[in-house]
């Protein structure tokens, strides 16, 4: 559960050399969502009573996803799975994530969002973390979806591999 705490408690405790990604959040009833699935944000901060920032230090790998409504409707579902950055690293430029992050999994539509949902329900029912899957899994499952194939499923001898082969590194 993330602590929320005001950002300048977190960046006292940061050297200059780590960078924070900083993901936007919002909910206003009936027009836009923006929340995290999961991922362990190091604080969470609240700027009024509808937008908050989450705090994640480096390495950290989280998902985030986007419901968009107007007068007549849905008109945008989004699902990203993301990995926060060191200065060094390179990332990607994502809208409401500063400075940017490595992009895992970007899928947009409903049918495509709910798909990945399923696949993120099952994974923690085998008792794994989303956020510790193998970076790959996500790729998979982006390329998959975009070839229109079945989704493969996380097992958790294919964790154990992940798990095993970066101990190895």
């Amino acid at each position: 559960m993330p602590v929320h705490l005001p950002p300048h408690a977190v960046l006292a405790e940061q050297t200059d050399a780590t960078q924070l990604t900083r993901v936007s959040l919002a909910d206003m009833e009936r027009r836009i969502k923006l929340y995290l699935r999961f991922g362990e944000p190091a604080c969470i901060t609240s700027l009024d009573h509808w937008r908050r920032v989450a705090v994640f230090l480096p390495g950290a790998v989280f998902c985030r996803i986007r419901w968009q409504a107007n007068n007549y409707g849905v008109v945008r579902w989004q699902l990203m799975v993301m990995q926060a950055c060191t200065p060094l690293d390179v990332a990607q430029r994502i809208p409401g994530v500063l400075p940017g992050a490595q992009l895992q999994l970007h899928v947009e539509g409903e049918p495509a969002v709910r798909a990945v949902l399923a696949q993120i329900d099952a994974i923690e029912a085998l008792g794994i973390s989303p956020a510790a899957v193998s970076s790959a899994y996500w790729r998979t499952l982006g390329n998959r979806l975009d070839a229109r194939l079945p989704l493969p499923a996380y097992t958790t001898e294919r964790h154990a591999a992940w798990l095993a082969g970066r101990a190895r590194s």
